[in-house]
């Protein structure tokens, strides 16, 4: 018997546990470990800022899911990690030993980076967690009610951009709608070198359809830009430019957990885990990562720093390669090990329109440069598309569904998208080419 053991709920840790529960026989046990009550869908989270949508309805309660599902549930947070002794310890001094474990906590918020930005102890709001959101939200209807400039970007070293654009372009559509645009110069302010660049260079049609978007909105776009302070009212960058605003959302850059960091030997110095492309840690083999937790290099070398994104298709490519390579190990599955392709598709919603932006896969080959698909298309069916998969995903939550055939099979006709491929024997052994470098682990105490 196997306890296999799963820290985050989110768009990685659900896909995982329902992946590892349907496929293990009972005598393998699988926990769901998340200090947060509900699950929540992050990319909702935006509606939810502008006041377009309420809050429960991207959010479904953690402990019956678990309990229909037959997951062993802790609804703790965890302060530490024994990867000696494979053992993990929450906040109530309980202690959890795990065979397998998949960390998919997601990312922290790097806040901090920038003084006076982020919303509990700065200026600006974020649309990055549910608290957040809601407190956004409630600042929006008062900027509703005394209009003035309103920023939206992201500091340097993010690597998460779509959100800036979306509410950018869905706060202009509000304010339309309310007969107050007028009143608001809107400025985007991105580290990107152009605007839809996104983390990822190279997308057929992606810089040209959102700069005309952005313009033909009348929104000022400054790129290149690296924030460096935030002040009551003003956000200050690295040149000396200065931007008054009554509302902003700046999206920070991440890091990993706090818990993460702290183990000798886990993580990179951002506290993000490097993985094989088993998605198998390079020195602990019982530890997997999946997500927005785990290191993938950004392989341009930017002016102002920036992150590589990892979509939600993304972390959850990795989750179900994370679960199926663990079945294997355990001799549950005959079959080969999985390594996600990180092909990145990503729906931005701008009101009556929106783009969908594919990089397939995110990383180009490092020997041409090129990727498979890499393109950007823009119409009003991004935001039907977008909003059934929201329903679909939600409704995956509360069925305990991981990754079914059928998604995979629609990915692949519509937009050429294959989440997985087989391990080649070459991958076994780490190559110092490939973006999961063992020497981005940290050696420090």
């Amino acid at each position: 018997m196997a306890n296999i053991v799963v820290i985050g709920a989110g768009l990685a840790g659900m896909p995982a546990v329902y992946e590892l529960r349907h496929a293990l026989p009972s005598r393998h046990s699988v926990t769901l470990i998340c200090d947060q009550p509900k699950f929540t869908f992050i990319p909702g989270l935006i509606q939810v800022a502008l006041g377009l949508k309420p809050l429960d309805q991207l959010q479904e309660d953690l402990a019956p899911l678990a309990q229909r599902q037959k997951l062993n549930w802790v609804g703790e947070k965890v302060i530490s990690l024994d990867p000696i002794h494979r053992q993990i310890t929450v906040a109530s001094r309980q202690i959890v030993p795990y065979d397998y474990l998949v960390i998919a906590t997601g990312a922290s918020l790097a806040f901090d980076l920038v003084p006076g930005l982020g919303p509990e102890r700065g200026f600006t709001h974020s649309v990055c967690k549910p608290n957040h959101a809601v407190e956004a939200c409630q600042a929006w209807s008062e900027f509703l009610a005394h209009p003035g400039p309103l920023v939206i970007g992201a500091a340097p070293g993010a690597g998460c951009f779509g959100p800036a654009y979306e509410f950018a372009l869905l706060a202009d559509h509000e304010l339309r709608r309310h007969g107050i645009r007028d009143q608001v110069p809107m400025t985007l302010i991105t580290p990107e070198p152009y605007v839809g660049h996104l983390g990822v260079s190279g997308l057929s049609h992606s810089q040209s359809l959102t700069t005309s978007l952005l313009e033909h909105h009348n929104i000022a776009i400054v790129d290149n830009a690296a924030i460096t302070s935030v002040a009551p009212h003003q956000i200050i960058l690295a040149d000396g430019r200065t931007y008054a605003f009554s509302y902003a959302m700046i999206l920070p850059a991440f890091r990993g957990a706090a818990f993460l960091r702290t183990v000798p030997g886990l993580t990179n110095e951002q506290g993000f885990i490097p993985v094989l492309p088993s998605q198998r840690h390079p020195r602990f083999p019982e530890i997997y990562a999946a997500g927005v937790v785990t290191h993938v290099e950004q392989p341009e070398k930017n002016l102002v720093p920036i992150g590589i994104p990892k979509t939600g298709q993304m972390a959850e490519s990795m989750a179900i390669a994370a679960a199926h390579n663990i079945c294997v190990d355990l001799g549950v599955l005959r079959d080969c090990l999985k390594v996600p392709t990180l092909d990145a598709l990503c729906f931005a919603e701008f009101g009556p329109t929106g783009i969908a932006y594919i990089a397939a896969p995110v990383l180009p080959d490092p020997k041409t440069g090129k990727r498979n698909r890499s393109y950007a298309l823009q119409g009003a069916w991004v935001v039907w598309v977008k909003a059934m998969f929201e329903k679909y995903f939600m409704a995956k939550i509360r069925w305990g569904i991981g990754m079914p055939w059928y998604e995979k099979l629609g990915l692949w006709i519509f937009f050429g998208l294959r989440l997985q491929r087989d391990l080649t024997e070459a991958e076994q052994v780490l190559s110092p080419s490939s973006p999961y470098q063992a020497s981005e682990v940290s050696s420090k105490t």
